[in-house]
């Protein structure tokens, strides 16, 4: 809003205003904007959480060091969403469609792991939505974001073409050409765009979700995965480096870089207070939010195959869950000692800090491969 009212509305009579054109500007301010509402309002969740009796429940068949992290506040993922949203909204040029997609999918992720954090607690156990309601309510969500764009397409604002890595001229296209002779049949053309969406954004989501398992692991390798999908939001949107990187220019695109940006500010002052040992754990209204978002911005820069490299931490985690239960039900035996990957490591004696460090590492390593594709074309 301060774009519309600075820039828009006093520019003409106060000239140096100006400067809240510049998105790099913007940017910046608004993940500084982000880090200080999380450490500012950040002892004050964490009080009120405690005053609520919102604690964490660990699972009995964990780590047993991690026994004496219950009770532990949870849901601080209202820290994150708020620290997110806010600043976005302050920073970015409301009239842009692309930037309440991403607000909506944001909220809507976190609507659905507050649900599951707040039957946790009231049951006082660690199971709380079921697998089938949980994926359920988050395939609803990216249907409406994979329609929303979908709209988008017909005023010409958004592709379904993908961008592929190392290939620049292979842009396939996720909607169905009808032949000459076949009506078009309305939003029928884009079901296998919604299919991909949706598959992209439960991914993504519940990536995020199984990697929340350590003090400090999901948000850092959060904090690198925004930073990269800033990056990356950037170029794709400048004329000039789209074009010299030649990929999809998308101008329209601009302002997620805005939104980017306060992710990884919120995600940097969340980590202030969720750093080993935590005060404070996210809880699933955080991880969904967060994976939600990731999946939902990589998905309108067209960076879904990216995916991989940008958040490879969290595919790493969800693949030791699917390859464990695969594993088990097929042959009655287990790959790892523990799913998800982290608790793995730690069964082989690696303390959590050490895991935590070194999966930011690789987080890190998978960010800057991620990015080195732009240019290997």
């Amino acid at each position: 809003m301060l774009y519309w009212l600075l820039y828009e509305k006093l520019f003409p009579f106060f000239h140096p205003f100006r400067i809240f054109r510049y998105l790099t500007f913007r940017t910046a301010f608004a993940s500084f904007t982000a880090l200080l509402i999380a450490l500012f309002i950040g002892p004050y969740v964490i009080q009120k959480l405690r005053e609520f009796q919102i604690g964490q429940y660990i699972r009995e068949d964990g780590p047993q060091s991690h026994q004496k992290k219950s009770g532990t506040p949870t849901m601080g993922g209202l820290l994150i969403v708020i620290a997110i949203v806010l600043p976005t909204l302050l920073w970015c040029d409301p009239a842009n469609p692309f930037i309440w997609i991403t607000i909506f999918s944001t909220l809507a992720f976190g609507a659905i792991g507050f649900a599951d954090d707040y039957i946790k607690v009231i049951k006082r156990r660690n199971l709380g939505l079921t697998a089938r309601a949980k994926l359920f309510w988050q395939a609803v969500v990216a249907a409406a974001v994979a329609s929303a764009l979908a709209v988008l397409t017909q005023f010409r604002l958004f592709s379904t073409e993908l961008t592929v890595p190392f290939i620049k001229t292979w842009h396939p296209d996720l909607i169905w050409r009808w032949p000459s002779t076949v009506p078009l049949l309305g939003f029928l053309i884009f079901v296998p765009f919604i299919a991909f969406v949706i598959f992209v954004l439960l991914g993504a989501s519940n990536a995020v979700n199984l990697t929340d398992g350590l003090d400090g692991l999901a948000i850092g390798c959060t904090i690198i995965a925004a930073a990269a999908l800033t990056v990356l939001t950037y170029v794709t949107s400048h004329v000039v480096y789209a074009d010299y990187l030649e990929l999809q220019r998308m101008p329209q695109v601009a302002e997620l870089t805005i939104f980017c940006g306060s992710m990884v500010g919120a995600s940097i002052g969340f980590l202030w207070y969720n750093a080993h040992p935590a005060e404070i754990f996210m809880g699933d209204v955080g991880s969904l939010a967060l994976g939600g978002a990731i999946g939902t911005v990589a998905v309108i820069i067209r960076q879904e195959l990216l995916l991989p490299f940008i958040g490879g931490i969290f595919i790493m985690e969800a693949l030791s869950v699917v390859l464990q239960v695969g594993s088990y039900k097929l042959r009655k035996k287990r790959i790892f000692k523990m799913a998800p990957l982290h608790h793995h490591f730690e069964q082989l004696g690696w303390s959590e800090s050490k895991v935590i460090v070194r999966f930011w590492i690789l987080a890190l390593v998978f960010a800057l491969l991620a990015l080195t594709t732009l240019k290997l074309r």
